[in-house]
Parts: C-alpha cells; structure tokens; sequence
C-alpha cells in the first residue's frame, strides 16, 4: 500500500511532502562531509543532474516501506528532512530518521519539535507500535533531541564500523504522556 505524506503543522516547525524543488538544498546537505559524517555515510558523488533524476524518481515512484517529509520553519524555509522507513507490518514498528541540514537551525529546537511532530503523526495514522532509530554513539547533540521527543535508550549497536545507540519510543508509553498532558492543560485553564 502506497503511503504518502502530509502535511504538518507543529508551530515553528512545519512537515510537509517532499518536491522536486527541494533537491537543491539536499543535494547540498548529501554532499556535505560534516553532515554525512553524522549520518555515518559519505557524501554523494553525483552530479546535481545526476541526483535531480534520481531524487525525482523517487518522488514519482515512492517506496510503500517509507513516508518522506520536508522540514521547514514557520516562515517556509526548507532547512531539513525527516522520514520513517523500514515499516514493518508484521512486527509493528519502523525506523526514525532526520537531519537539520541548515547548520544555522542546529541546537535551536527545531529537530526536537519535528521528531515530536513526526511520532505524533505515526501513531496517530498508522497501526505501528513501536518507533525505533539509531543515532552515533558520540552525537550527544542528537541524543538530547530524541530524549526530549520522547525516546529512550535501548542499546549499543556496532554496524559497518560505526558505534549507534538504539533508541525507541512506544505507542503506549506516547498515549501516556499524551493523557498527561492534556490532564495538566485541563487542570490549568481550571486554575
């Protein structure tokens, strides 16, 4: 089943579909060697001809195992992408990925805001239970991010050279806090 996304508005952040215009600045973010060495890969090595054809395939033809969004800030500027991938019908979960690639959004709470915008939407859309992701085992930055949206540590992971932490977020455990939270929004209009 194909999945499309949507888009999504969480006040400074907005997640919305992908377009062909955004190939520019991914082609930028792809090709830089700070950014893919947080995402533990190596920059691409295409031309920006060769990744547009590429990129708008992929938006014509959409994998049905991935729902891909763009980040912007409320005043519409691109400055990251998100996604979940690896959907996994059977077991009820898929992986988490994003990257603020305007190094100017960094440490301002724009990835926290649209990892919390992008859980919501998952367990809110889809019948998955478990969110799960892996960020490099040095990148604190991240790390605090993903906690603050709600994901826990799970384990270490070794792949490919690379040192990750796993971590994961549960639907139950976001219905709880969902419940908590609109409990204390209740109990403060009272006040």
């Amino acid at each position: 089943m194909e999945r499309r996304s949507v888009r999504i508005d969480a006040g400074d952040v907005v997640l919305r579909p992908k377009r062909v215009e955004d190939a520019e600045s991914d082609y930028a973010w792809r090709t830089d060697p700070e950014l893919s060495a947080l995402d533990a890969t190596r920059p691409i090595n295409l031309t920006f001809r060769e990744y547009r054809r590429y990129y708008s395939d992929e938006l014509e033809y959409p994998s049905p195992w991935s729902v891909r969004y763009a980040i912007e800030d409320a005043d519409g500027r691109h400055i990251g992408n998100c996604m979940y991938y690896d959907i996994n019908w059977d077991r009820r979960e898929a992986e988490l990925g994003i990257m603020i690639g305007d190094k100017s959004y960094w440490s301002r709470g724009y990835g926290t805001v649209a990892v919390r915008a992008l859980i919501d939407q998952v367990f809110s859309s889809e019948k998955l239970d478990r969110i799960y992701l892996h960020t490099l085992y040095d990148n604190f930055r991240a790390q605090r991010a993903f906690s603050k949206a709600g994901f826990q540590p799970v384990r270490r992971v070794k792949r490919e050279g690379f040192e990750f932490i796993k971590m994961e977020v549960w639907r139950e455990e976001w219905e709880r806090q969902r419940q908590e939270a609109q409990h204390n929004a209740g109990s403060v209009a009272e006040a």
